[in-house]
């Protein structure tokens, strides 16, 4: 079975080569890996011919046009290394014959403690601390924090990371509401309420988003939800950039009803991310004008990225297409999701 992978860096080619080492669970040396660092879209498609497998990221494009060209090159099946599928045409998949499979759960810790990070750093300033005692400056002046303890948080989806972030902020003392259309025991077993969405921005002091993005989700935050929120709250979305309205966000900055944004996702991320920029004019405004205020922290889609969660992504993405191809179940995504 041939199994080709887009959108790779070393460290994915590690990953999965030190899984197919490993050799469990077998068949996994039975996998012929096509790495290629190219993005996936309508015109990289073409390097899939041949391949029964093909394995994208999260900013590789991946529509009905995609979809159509890799059906004709004999890809059967679709596995995404990823837990968000929305850049996939999933119907156009479903028409062409491909099976789509993701990856549900990887490291829910990774993502959870990226989002505690950067909640630390913006409220302690440590960012801009660091660079401050680089220089021999080692004033204090704007520096100043808050306690987390006794203070609110609300958490937007409490799926596996949500609920992992919720135990962790917990932890700090700190009251937990949350938002979701279904309900889970261990957020109440934790002393957390779950509530209506405007009474979460209302109350919290910092709010997680850990939802996925759908058709209903899309601009969650916009400019009326962060007209809600508690002047001065602190925003942080590790899920999807499309979650987040950034031209709202630039206003709500600007008028001081944020007081600090952490983003370790961006709507418009597709062609910046996973790469180096450094040599080249930022293009993008909306993000340049982000990047220009100090209390807006922006990492690089980089909340996944632990050693234990790239292992993990590696096993399950192998495991879902040596299934696909026995004819056992594997984590399907489907047409209706």
């Amino acid at each position: 079975m041939r199994m080709m992978l887009f959108s790779c860096r070393p460290y994915d080619i590690e990953s999965f080569r030190r899984a197919q080492e490993d050799g469990l669970p077998a068949g996994f040396g039975d996998i012929e890996l096509t790495f290629r660092e190219t993005r996936l879209d309508e015109t990289t498609a073409v390097l899939a011919d041949g391949a029964d497998v093909v394995c994208p990221f999260v900013n590789d494009v991946v529509n009905a046009a995609v979809i159509r060209r890799l059906s004709a090159g004999g890809t059967r099946f679709l596995a995404l290394r990823s837990a968000g599928f929305n850049h996939v045409d999933v119907d156009a998949a479903t028409e062409a014959g491909i099976t789509v499979a993701r990856v549900p759960a990887y490291s829910p810790y990774a993502v959870a403690e990226h989002a505690v990070g950067m909640i630390l750093t913006l409220n302690r300033k440590l960012h801009r601390a660091n660079n401050r005692t680089r220089e021999s400056d080692f004033s204090l002046n704007g520096l100043l924090g808050f306690d987390l303890h006794e203070k609110t948080v609300g958490v937007v989806g409490t799926g596996t990371i949500g609920r992992v972030f919720a135990r962790i902020m917990a932890s700090f003392g700190m009251t937990v509401l949350a938002y979701d259309p279904f309900e889970h025991p261990d957020i109440v077993a934790l002393g957390g309420r779950y509530v209506t969405l405007d009474a979460l921005l209302a109350q919290s002091d910092v709010v997680s988003l850990h939802c996925p993005l759908l058709a209903s989700t899309r601009h969650l935050i916009n400019a009326s939800s962060l007209a809600a929120m508690k002047p001065g709250a602190m925003l942080i979305n590790t899920s999807r950039g499309g979650l987040v309205d950034s031209l709202a966000v630039v206003d709500a900055l600007k008028s001081g009803q944020l007081g600090h944004l952490g983003l370790d996702v961006y709507e418009e991320e597709g062609a910046l991310f996973f790469e180096d920029h450094s040599d080249e004019l930022l293009l993008d405004d909306v993000l340049a004008r982000l990047l220009s205020f100090h209390n807006v922290l922006i990492t690089a889609h980089q909340a996944f990225f632990t050693r234990e969660a790239l292992a993990q992504i590696a096993s399950t993405t192998m495991t879902n297409a040596l299934a696909w191809r026995r004819g056992e179940p594997c984590n399907l995504v489907v047409a209706d999701a």
